[in-house]
């Protein structure tokens, strides 16, 4: 993945500014991908965003997170370094439908897509987030030979059907919810942590941004350029250039 320039970095963050979680998810998406159109990048399926937004991730600031958990069990603060090189990683798209046969149903579905997680999202509580999922991804349910509308589905689908519906979407699609098993150093319990890298990646874009924006000030104000001639300096001649300022 070829890295977006200082410019458009800023760019997609001031954009962000004014965004919530699926707006900024769009802009950085947009960013790992800049050749994608809106539509495209709705209808891929989550993990493959997922597999973007950390493939920029390493890109721009590399393979090293630091991740902050607080233990469920003692409340223990805890702060480590994570080699987030195998993380995003996906396998091979299904070819076509997945396919759930327990008891006596039979349901065929396909891998939520972005979209279909914006969608679900809007809804007012997570019981609807829930149908409406379902009833997007939903390609065909027959309940003991009877055909089920995808509506329906959720309000009918026993907790086993659905928890096998869960298992397979993410065996097909890993990349699409990353959870780390964290033990407590303290107590020793485990404390399971999603790594939501929208979130992740946002924060580091802000305090990049910001800081860039301050030596784009600094060295306005010193040498009298535009923020466009400093921006096309790389980092290590703008670090030098602002240590000539300061030793002024």
């Amino acid at each position: 993945m070829t890295p977006t320039g200082p410019a458009e970095l800023l760019a997609t963050w001031e954009a962000g500014l004014a965004q919530h979680d699926a707006g900024r998810s769009l802009l950085l998406h947009r960013a790992a991908r800049p050749g994608a159109g809106t539509d495209e990048l709705l209808s891929m399926p989550v993990g493959a965003r997922e597999a973007d937004l950390f493939g920029l991730r390493r890109a721009l600031f590399g393979e090293r997170m630091q991740v902050r958990v607080e233990c469920a069990s003692c409340e223990e603060a805890m702060e480590f370094d994570l080699d987030a090189t195998l993380l995003g990683v996906r396998g091979r798209t299904p070819d076509g439908p997945l396919r759930v046969e327990e008891g006596d149903w039979v349901v065929e579905f396909r891998l939520p897509t972005v979209a279909d997680l914006t969608a679900a999202g809007s809804a007012p509580d997570a019981a609807q987030a829930r149908r409406l999922l379902m009833a997007r991804c939903a390609v065909s349910a027959v309940r003991g030979g009877e055909t089920v509308p995808p509506e329906r589905l959720a309000a009918l689908l026993p907790a086993d059907v659905e928890r096998r519906l869960a298992e397979k979407a993410a065996e097909a699609d890993p990349a699409a919810d990353v959870t780390l098993n964290v033990n407590c150093p303290e107590c020793g319990g485990a404390t399971p942590a999603a790594l939501d890298i929208t979130s992740y990646l946002w924060t580091e874009l802000d305090a990049w941004a910001r800081d860039l924006l301050l030596d784009v000030h600094l060295l306005a104000s010193a040498y009298g350029w535009s923020e466009p001639e400093i921006l096309a300096l790389s980092p290590l001649r703008r670090r030098y250039y602002l240590e000539l300022c300061t030793d002024a």
